[in-house]
């Protein structure tokens, strides 16, 4: 009764249900019809209260879905820089990838999640991992993306962290040639300038 209770709560953010539930005695991992524990629906739905309380309570940060996602890998898809924060003190595995092989800066990266990028590269995370695609977090803010502010300003705070500029996907095409062919003259400014070619 407690688990399915706590469940709801969750996916719900319904805070006072979630304490209510685990006083009495519900599972924190419990898992519904594809294996999301309470922490990822919370995280998922951005719901920051109850992820804090389940996090307290010591919910794994880790515990993968049917596909593969995490509470914290679910952080870089919805961009939340709350709920990042409302994770680490449970100190997720930053090393753990999703579906494509990704950490959780690369669909950030992808997505324009300025504000998460940001943060996300003050941890140790790995700003030049590669997913199963052969792109990192910067080629994919390239390939993927519009080319607009949200995406320079992300590859702005890669190359400050870091980021290995001339690292080519899975093909040899570097970041500033995938820049240049899609006329991103922004883009390819930020790179010749960290000394890309």
């Amino acid at each position: 009764m407690f688990d399915d209770q706590l469940l709801r709560a969750a996916a719900t953010g319904d805070a006072p249900g979630v304490r209510e539930a685990i006083a009495g005695g519900a599972d924190l991992e419990v898992r519904d019809a594809h294996r999301r524990t309470p922490l990822l629906l919370a995280s998922a739905a951005d719901h920051v209260e109850v992820a804090e309380i389940l996090v307290a309570a010591g919910a794994d940060p880790d515990a993968p879905d049917d596909r593969h996602d995490t509470p914290w890998l679910v952080t870089g898809v919805t961009g939340s820089v709350a709920m990042l924060r409302a994770l680490l003190p449970a100190r997720p595995d930053l090393t753990i990838t999703n579906r494509y092989g990704g950490v959780s800066l690369i669909p950030a990266c992808e997505r324009g999640h300025v504000d998460y990028v940001r943060e996300v590269l003050k941890t140790d995370i790995d700003v030049d991992h590669v997913n199963n695609l052969g792109w990192t977090g910067l080629l994919e803010a390239i390939v993927l993306s519009d080319g607009g502010e949200r995406h320079q300003e992300i590859v702005r705070l890669l190359i400050a962290a870091g980021a290995d500029v001339g690292l080519p996907d899975g093909d040899g095409v570097t970041p500033l040639r995938h820049a240049v062919t899609r006329d991103y003259h922004e883009i390819a400014a930020l790179l010749r300038a960290a000394g890309a070619r």
